[in-house]
């Protein structure tokens, strides 16, 4: 039997191409919205989800009829059970090309966020926690990785995520 936290091949050649498929329907343009989330310490949080390899910012789709700012708050609440103390910012807007030619993602910092309750793994998720900017795990993927580098920085953005 599968660990239901361990990200495991099939889920990614099936789950998502699935995801994206049913989501060409439900939704011809897809728009999602990520967390640079930072605590007080300065440590960003990044979640390791089950169906996909390595590290990401937390976040997700924007579902019909939400705002940007409902979905992010929702989904770092889903995520992580984070809630920001800060008024989130509009930090860039970027091109997923390598999902499809119809993916977007709106990415906002926010700080001083606060986490109501221990993360417990779960079907999406599973780990997440916070990192200092310069010892991220070695798994983080190469657009969070820019991502977090470009928001520390303050280095010229990439379009692509």
């Amino acid at each position: 039997m599968t660990d239901p936290v361990q990200p495991s091949s099939w889920r990614s050649r099936v789950l998502v191409p699935l995801f994206h498929l049913y989501f060409l329907f439900k939704r011809p343009m897809t728009l999602g919205v990520r967390a640079l989330a930072f605590n007080a310490e300065g440590h960003v949080f990044l979640v390791r989800h089950t169906y996909v390899p390595g590290w990401h910012l937390p976040g997700g789709g924007i579902e019909p009829g939400e705002a940007a700012l409902e979905s992010l708050t929702r989904e770092m609440a889903e995520e992580g059970h984070l809630i920001a103390t800060d008024l989130p910012r509009l930090f860039g807007f970027y091109f997923n090309k390598r999902i499809s030619r119809r993916d977007h993602v709106a990415l906002y910092v926010v700080h001083n966020v606060m986490q109501t309750s221990p993360f417990v793994p779960n079907g999406e998720i599973a780990e997440a926690g916070f990192f200092p900017t310069d010892a991220l795990p070695e798994d983080t993927t190469p657009a969070t990785r820019r991502r977090v580098l470009e928001a520390m920085t303050g280095q010229p953005q990439d379009p692509f995520w």
